[in-house]
């Protein structure tokens, strides 16, 4: 079963993957990931977005409350961006972002990966 966006979140998606390539290009690769975090709040606020940082999300297992998450980035509550600066991706990072739609109710993830020569980007739904 494919999981379709509305148009309205599709057009944000595609506003933070454009933030994340202006990021990219203006900052390459090889940086640790909290810069790439700031620089990536700063171009999504100067495009402003409703952004927020290390976003507390509870996780419940069998209506009990067992931890917190902590989302990289949330955009206009609707949007998680889960950052990377990695070789490559690999499917625990993709289970990673699934896991936090889960505890979210969020409908998608965009997982970034600023760690190669050219910006990784994966779409990532429950």
């Amino acid at each position: 079963m494919r999981v379709s966006l509305d148009d309205e979140t599709e057009a944000l998606t595609e506003r933070v993957i454009g933030a994340g390539f202006e990021v990219f290009n203006t900052l390459g690769h090889g940086f640790v990931e909290s810069v790439y975090q700031n620089a990536l709040l700063h171009e999504l606020r100067s495009r402003n977005l409703d952004v927020g940082l290390e976003v507390p999300f509870g996780v419940s297992y069998k209506g009990n409350s067992v931890g917190t998450y902590y989302a990289d980035i949330v955009v206009e509550h609707r949007v998680i961006v889960e950052l990377k600066v990695t070789e490559s991706l690999a499917p625990p990072h993709i289970k990673q972002v699934v896991n936090y739609l889960r505890a979210s109710g969020m409908a998608v993830g965009l997982l970034l990966n600023f760690g190669t020569p050219s910006l990784t980007v994966r779409r990532v739904l429950p």
